[in-house]
């Protein structure tokens, strides 16, 4: 039976007067505090600009990942516009995810993981050095971060890590314990590490790994593409617990070690201000030309010489986006497989890496818009 037209406009009221009236924001829209954003959304401003709500950490790529639905309301009617646009646009929802091999996903990174603001030298002296990021190796990995970049030293007949030798900041077995608690509890994950290695002491980063108990996840060198190859598809990887992969910056370390030297399988971008100017994508020196399809990995810098909280908070948006728009042109057309920042929790860092996996997993703008699916 038909409702009386009364009945039909209190339904229709109270529906969009509760989503008025909801206290939760959404992604991308004002706020105060973290507590008035949604689930799995924190609030972010810039140097006093108004807060808005943004992504805690990347969507899982292999996950079930629905479309994302927003009540109707006056404030969303935006974002329901874009999306009847996009779908008209597109014509049909975007594919099924499906598993892919290793270099056809993007992680979340930090520049100078261990660098963190709340850090302590355990040398008892003050840190002078620059911080890079907010939080500390747990916390990152616990927010979705897949990528850490850390800087080893020989200290006191250990392994260090340091920024610069004017301050050693802790044992790197230290961070690499938390790495391995983290693997042991989360025996779906992979993680990279890549060492800006100033280790002189022979078999220096071999004893510390073996005694980090990091091991057992060790990808070995050995069955790493050449030639610009696809990797091992991410789910065999992780079924046979090669879940750990670490580059090194020494090339010598290869043979002697068992250490992937990075350039051998990565294309790496210039860091610091040279690599910021927009429309422009350099290799660094040590790296082949973005464009070297011989490589099957690409790293994506994008962080200030002079690390801050407040040029990352803004340099973590649009700009990073636009950034990986033009790097992915500039690399033979590949996305970006880590995107290293500054300070991740600034800005909205993990927006890129959701692009980047929408395009590769899905062929859509963003992995949000994949259709759903039992295993990505």
């Amino acid at each position: 039976m038909a409702l009386p037209p009364s009945s039909f406009f209190l339904l229709l009221f109270l529906s969009v007067g509760s989503s008025l009236l909801s206290s939760a924001a959404k992604l991308g829209e004002g706020c105060s505090a973290n507590q008035d954003c949604d689930a799995g959304l924190r609030c972010d401003g810039c140097d006093g600009d108004l807060g808005v709500c943004v992504r805690i950490r990347p969507y899982e790529p292999r996950s079930k990942v629905r479309i994302r639905h927003y009540p109707f309301s006056i404030r969303n009617l935006g974002l329901w516009v874009g999306w009847f646009r996009f779908r008209a646009n597109l014509g049909l929802e975007c594919a099924q995810g499906k598993d892919l091999p290793f270099n056809k996903y993007s992680w979340l990174t930090t520049h100078n993981s261990f660098a963190d603001a709340g850090a302590h030298s355990a040398t008892g002296a003050t840190l002078i050095t620059f911080t890079n990021q907010h939080d500390n190796i747990t916390s990152q990995l616990n927010n979705g971060v897949r990528g850490l970049m850390l800087d080893m030293y020989d200290f006191r007949n250990d392994i260090w890590l340091c920024h610069s030798t004017a301050v050693y900041q802790q044992p790197a077995i230290n961070v690499l314990k938390e790495i391995e608690t983290f693997l042991a509890a989360n025996p779906s994950e992979v993680i990279t590490i890549f060492i800006e290695d100033y280790v002189k002491s022979p078999s220096g980063l071999s004893k510390v790994f073996n005694a980090s108990g990091l091991m057992k996840y060790w990808f070995p060198v050995d069955q790493m593409p050449k030639n610009g190859s696809d990797w091992p598809l991410l789910s065999k990887m992780i079924d046979q617990n090669h879940r750990l992969l670490v580059f090194t910056s020494v090339a010598s370390k290869e043979a002697s070690e068992g250490i992937a030297y990075e350039w051998n399988y990565v294309v790496e971008n210039q860091y610091g201000d040279e690599g910021m100017t927009p429309g422009s994508c350099p290799s660094r020196a040590e790296s082949s030309p973005m464009s070297t399809t011989l490589k099957s990995l690409v790293l994506m810098n994008y962080f200030r010489t002079n690390p801050s909280a407040s040029s990352a908070c803004h340099n973590n948006s649009a700009p990073l986006l636009d950034m990986l728009k033009t790097c992915h042109g500039l690399s033979a057309n590949r996305w970006a497989n880590f995107i290293a920042v500054d300070f991740y929790m600034k800005g909205d860092a993990p927006e890129a890496a959701d692009v980047a996996n929408g395009h590769m997993v899905c062929g859509c703008d963003n992995i949000a818009y994949c259709k759903a699916s039992g295993k990505v």
